[in-house]
């Protein structure tokens, strides 16, 4: 059977199950793909006099610079999270219990708020070099504490994103991986053999799945490279976009971005798909630690001890420090509006994207087609494109909206020509959903594997439609897939730079918006409080998921 005979017959057995459930799967698919496609069409339009001077002397400085940043990123996150998922998952050595969880804490902080503490931090007035002068009696060399630089962007996105390498490899050694170790060590290899032939080879798919996130995150990132000088493609969007008032110029620009990471996401796919490994039992056996003693477990203990303190306790006691300066001129009446800003906008748009995410896996996971394999593939794609692309999309989708929708707001008496949805939070908290959709998606998705179709198909037997089957079999049993779905989703939310700062409606603020309003006027100490508040979130949301994590265990 060819591929159009194959998806023809999904789309028959698709329109005889056809329900509400898959009308709003569709729609939301369709909302999905709509920006991206607008985005890709901008490549074969006709280039105006800006592109052609930003293809001809600029561009090739954009590619470069953001793939030697992946590519710097990528190489040092693997070596640090695999190292660290390794040490964890298969010894025993001092407070490794602590180093488990203490490893995931730098996804509280976003990446953009530790490139403004560590450059402060590193400065020649900075806490490190006055500590130095005042109470060493050095003088440093400057050239040792340059951050602002592409190896220091590197340094920053190296510490504060490994945990994504480090949490896949992490889960994938301690719940697949034991046959293979344990009959290594049985024959007699000694670590390093069993880490460099067995370990690393076994562990491919999982390291690829997060040095690919690892990557996503490197190209959504905007705070870091305008902060440290980098032209990066998502930094070239913001400067073309509002330097030269060109949004055309900027499409184009964020095609050739999307088009670059639909490439990492087929060379992962492709890596991944030849790497695929199978334990001869169904029955999976946890990896036994074994104990370290003497100068290893110390070493162990030493090297986990320092990416911990330099990925989260040193910029977070020196943000504290900071709070504490300059927190009475803070902390007001707008204050108050930012937190409520950012929570409201951040809720909103997670009753939405989860009630998304629920329909559309309850109907991929009931009809297994290929209609719906695409739903959840569109569904997905969000996640894998940078906000500063999707934003561009998506503000030129609501544009031809509020266009068409001209003489409706007429007729009502708003102007007609007037902009509505697109200067209105709408046009923003469509964009989170669209964007983070997946986070959302992923965890519905793996709770109603773990629960299975036997309830589910007996309440069907019995009479019982798909939707009160839902709410009296299926939400019981994936409610906290849910909760664990929307306390990530949350966390992504409210940390998210890009797509806020070019959707936002004027006069409209969050925390994170706040926190680099401050850093660009080079107001560091006042950016702490809003930067500590979204390091408080975070935390409590890692705390959270690290809970249901082990509470699904038990």
């Amino acid at each position: 059977m060819n591929v159009s005979a194959w998806f023809r017959n999904g789309m028959r057995h698709g329109k005889r199950k056809l329900n509400g459930w898959t009308i709003i799967s569709v729609i939301g698919a369709l909302a999905a793909l709509i920006p991206s496609l607008y985005i890709l069409v901008g490549l074969f339009r006709s280039p105006n006099e800006n592109w052609q001077h930003i293809s001809q002397y600029m561009l090739k400085d954009y590619a470069l610079q953001s793939l030697w940043l992946v590519l710097g990123t990528c190489a040092c996150a693997v070596i640090i999270g695999v190292t660290l998922a390794w040490l964890v998952a298969a010894y025993e050595f001092p407070l490794r219990r602590f180093f488990s969880w203490a490893f995931v804490l730098p996804l509280a902080i976003p990446p953009y708020i530790a490139a403004y503490t560590y450059g402060s931090m590193l400065s020649y007035t900075g806490s490190v070099q006055v500590f130095m002068r005042n109470v060493l009696g050095w003088t440093p060399d400057q050239k040792y504490f340059d951050i602002m630089s592409m190896k220091g962007a590197i340094f920053i996105f190296t510490l504060f994103l490994f945990p994504y390498v480090y949490l896949i490899t992490r889960s994938f050694l301690e719940r697949q991986s034991a046959s293979f170790i344990d009959n290594a060590r049985l024959l007699g290899k000694n670590p390093l053999h069993i880490f460099f032939r067995i370990v690393l080879p076994l562990s491919q798919p999982a390291i690829m799945g997060g040095v690919s996130l690892v990557a996503f995150e490197v190209l959504n990132d905007f705070g870091v490279s305008k902060h440290f000088g980098i032209q990066s493609f998502t930094s070239a969007i913001f400067t073309t976009w509002f330097g030269m008032y060109d949004v055309d110029s900027a499409m184009r620009l964020a095609a050739l971005l999307m088009s670059f990471i639909i490439g990492i996401f087929i060379i992962e796919r492709l890596l991944r798909r030849r790497r695929k490994y199978h334990t001869s039992t169904a029955r999976m056996a946890p990896l036994q630690r074994r104990r370290l003693r003497g100068w290893a477990a110390w070493a162990a203990f030493g090297f986990g001890a320092v990416i911990a303190a330099l990925s989260f306790f040193i910029p977070v006691i020196q943000l504290i420090v900071w709070a504490g300066w300059t927190y009475k001129d803070v902390l007001n009446a707008k204050f108050g509006e930012l937190l409520f800003n950012t929570l409201s906008i951040s809720l909103l748009s997670i009753a939405i994207l989860m009630l998304l995410a629920i329909i559309v896996a309850n109907v991929v996971r009931s009809e297994r087609t290929t209609f719906t394999l695409l739903l959840s593939k569109l569904i997905s794609m969000g996640y894998s494109i940078p906000g500063a692309v999707l934003s561009i999309g998506v503000l030129a989708i609501f544009i031809s909206l509020d266009h068409l929708l001209s003489g409706v707001y007429g007729w009502l008496g708003w102007g007609a020509g007037k902009l509505v949805l697109s200067m209105s939070l709408v046009m923003l908290v469509f964009a989170y959903v669209i964007r983070f959709l997946a986070v959302g998606y992923n965890a519905v998705e793996a709770g109603f594997e773990k629960t299975g179709n036997r309830y589910t198909e007996a309440s069907r037997l019995l009479g019982h439609g798909m939707t009160r089957t839902f709410f009296k079999v299926d939400l019981p049993m994936i409610k906290g897939a849910v909760l664990t779905g929307s306390i990530l989703t949350f966390m992504e939310i409210v940390k998210e730079l890009p797509l806020t700062l070019l959707l936002r409606p004027f006069n409209f603020e969050t925390l994170a918006t706040k926190a680099y309003q401050y850093a660009s006027d080079e107001q560091i100490h006042q950016a702490s409080v809003p930067s500590l508040f979204l390091v408080g979130i975070g935390i409590v949301s890692v705390a959270c998921y690290h809970w249901l994590g082990e509470r699904r265990e038990q």
